[in-house]
């Protein structure tokens, strides 16, 4: 019982906190559809959306994604219509690389290098909608945004405007609360029963597929089901005390820039429209990719550092 009470408490609180995020960003995208700035903004930008087969207005989330977080996003895109490949372009990109101020926070207090930071998830972002626009075919029909409702006809005059952007915020919100409540009440019993440790002991084999020694498991454990924001402390804790080297961290890092929070930020794509089972399969599957190429080549340019390296005279 103590579980569920404080798992809800949480769920309720994060739904408190993001829908103080989402509730305005969506009233205010929806007035600044019907003045002259986002049209202007649009205009602006279209041409570098179309790189990523995406209209002028696909601007919008992108930037609440990487500036704010997903949450932020989905506030921008309830607030549109677009197809449902254009949706899951959006959904892919921002999986690699949204709340970059954050997250890029967390990665400098594991020791991981801004650099990298910058050039794998943006790399990865801009990549992937590249390549999903250029393969991709289908996705052409208009996605439907769960419950939000379907706008029949234009609104006239800013009352209409304010009360269609209020409506839009609020079905937002309450789409957030049926995903995030749940999900906090199971992060909680994952805590409580010590689950997330014991998953970590089980990972740690698995973890010389892709380069990174054992004691980085609980790292990528707490960045896998919490994300790298909510497992900040978890992953920096870990890190001190498990001796994980800044190799490892790095490693571990660009791991899950790709893959991180896989639970959170799979669900709270469903009310969007969009197949997530492929957005879950393209965020693991590069995530060993790369993890895996960045670790042979690592362990190359070390090899061959000690090759150079001249034997002293004896």
């Amino acid at each position: 019982m103590g579980t569920l009470q404080k798992g809800l408490k949480a769920g309720l609180l994060t739904t408190w906190t993001l829908g103080k995020i989402i509730f305005p960003i969506t009233v205010l995208v929806v007035i600044l559809q019907h003045t002259p700035v986002l049209p202007w903004l649009i205009k602006l930008v279209a041409p570098f959306m179309g790189i990523f087969g995406l209209s002028g207005e696909a601007a919008i989330p992108l930037v609440l994604g990487n500036t704010l977080n997903l949450y932020a996003a989905i506030a921008g895109i309830l607030s549109l219509e677009m197809t449902v490949k254009e949706v899951f372009i959006i959904a892919v990109m921002l999986s690699f690389s949204h709340n970059i101020f954050i997250e890029t926070g967390v990665a400098l207090k594991v020791g991981v290098k801004l650099w990298i930071v910058i050039v794998v998830r943006y790399g990865l972002a801009i990549l992937s909608g590249i390549v999903i626009n250029l393969l991709w075919k289908g996705g052409g029909e208009t996605a439907r945004y769960g419950m939000a409702p379907q706008i029949t006809a234009v609104p006239d005059g800013w009352l209409e405007i304010g009360l269609l952007g209020v409506q839009k915020a609020s079905f937002g919100v309450l789409q957030l609360a049926l995903i995030v409540i749940p999900l906090m009440i199971f992060v909680q019993l994952l805590k409580d029963r010590h689950y997330l440790q014991k998953f970590s002991e089980k990972v740690a084999p698995f973890t010389k597929v892709i380069g990174v020694q054992p004691n980085a498991s609980t790292t990528l454990v707490a960045g896998l089901v919490i994300g790298l924001a909510y497992g900040a402390g978890v992953m920096i804790q870990a890190v001190q005390e498990d001796g994980v080297s800044k190799k490892d961290a790095t490693l571990a890092f660009i791991f899950l820039v790709a893959c991180h929070a896989v639970i959170e930020d799979t669900l709270i794509f469903i009310p969007l429209g969009i197949p997530i089972l492929p957005l879950l399969i393209i965020r693991v599957v590069t995530a060993f990719v790369l993890t895996i190429i960045v670790a042979y080549v690592w362990k190359r340019a070390e090899q061959q550092k000690k090759k150079e390296v001249p034997v002293a005279d004896g």
